[in-house]
């Protein structure tokens, strides 16, 4: 599109739970948005619910309308998962069509395919591609790199996630399927990646009061361990979930709760540093994980549009200074965060 154009923010999924929360926020942000997806008639719905807002129908089979979305996008947002078969298609039309792109992944291949096959095409280009911008992934991404700033000789990184209440939908149930049958999980350990099956345990991770250590899945199949090691030099990267948030009722048979329903889960998010002094941990803590991850998306595209930056693919902590970027989380109300104060109380960058 014309550099002297406004910016045009292109919404694909925009009919699933968290595509209707990035296009309502840029829609009372002002945005120009453009709904996309597979459904036309369900954007059309979309669209007057939002103000008439323009509707672009794209089947992920269809290269020639995902390229023409992103012919008229600055920025794309990828809501639709599962990525695993939704990520290479329209992430592969951004970079031809010429728009920035971010994506709520959380598929550790799909992260990894991004930066092992798309570089090149997001460089020659001229676009910023952010992957695994997304609650999952996304939130201890960013928290490890917030908490490691100025650490050296980093033995372990730990993403530890603490969820409740958290109501699947389609897409997320179908990513979760996904991932508990892959038997090639992305490892990072002894400062390298590995891949092949991995055995999970039991662990415990020690939260802090008021919710205390609490007993874990470790690992899970999440991106960390493909984004972190980009930033922080670190023998180990584990994400853990807690083992109860799967055995809570309904969580697998949520596919039509209501949206309040949805918005009651409540998170803990912590990342834990260890060196050979000792370490640091941070965390956040808030409810509703869809509407955070939601606005996530939506910060990282709106900075996107005002100054996109070196273009390439990056992951969120790498895409925008952590600190900064968690502190704006903060302000909208997603969640308290809470991080080490250094000893030389040193600014944040």
């Amino acid at each position: 599109m014309s550099p002297s154009s406004s910016p045009r923010i292109a919404v694909y999924g925009a009919t699933g739970h968290t595509g209707r929360l990035v296009a309502a926020e840029l829609s009372a942000r002002g945005k120009e948005v453009i709904l996309a997806g597979r459904d036309d008639g369900a954007l059309k719905a979309l669209s007057d619910e939002l103000g008439g807002a323009p509707v672009h129908q794209a089947p992920l089979d269809d290269p020639a309308a995902l390229r023409a979305l992103a012919e008229q996008a600055t920025v794309l947002i990828h809501c639709a998962g599962p990525f695993t078969h939704a990520g290479k298609p329209v992430a592969t039309a951004a970079a031809e069509g010429g728009c920035h792109y971010v994506d709520h992944a959380l598929e550790q291949h799909h992260t990894k395919w991004m930066f092992d096959t798309m570089q090149e095409p997001a460089r020659r280009a001229g676009i910023t591609m952010v992957t695994a911008m997304s609650f999952y992934g996304g939130t201890g991404d960013l928290l490890a790199a917030a908490v490691a700033d100025g650490l050296t000789d980093v033995e372990r990184v730990i993403a530890a996630y603490a969820v409740s209440g958290w109501r699947l939908t389609t897409g997320a149930k179908q990513t979760a399927e996904l991932l508990f049958a892959d038997t090639r999980r992305i490892t990072y350990t002894d400062g390298e990646q590995h891949v092949g099956y991995v055995e999970p345990r039991n662990a415990v991770f020690p939260f802090p009061p008021p919710l205390g250590p609490r007993t874990m899945i470790a690992p899970v199949p999440f991106s960390e361990v493909v984004t972190v090691p980009r930033h922080v030099r670190a023998r180990v990267v584990e994400a853990q979930l807690t083992a109860d948030t799967f055995q809570e009722e309904q969580v697998f048979s949520s596919e039509d709760a209501d949206a309040d329903t949805r918005a009651s889960s409540a998170f803990t998010v912590a990342a834990q540093v260890i060196t050979a002094d000792g370490g640091r941990a941070g965390q956040v803590s808030g409810r509703d994980l869809w509407r955070m991850s939601a606005l996530t998306s939506v910060e990282a595209a709106v900075r996107l549009a005002a100054d996109p930056g070196s273009p390439g693919v990056y992951g969120p902590a790498e895409a925008f200074p952590a600190k900064p970027f968690l502190r704006d989380l903060e302000r909208l109300g997603l969640f308290t965060l809470t991080l080490p104060k250094k000893p030389d109380k040193e600014e944040e960058r």
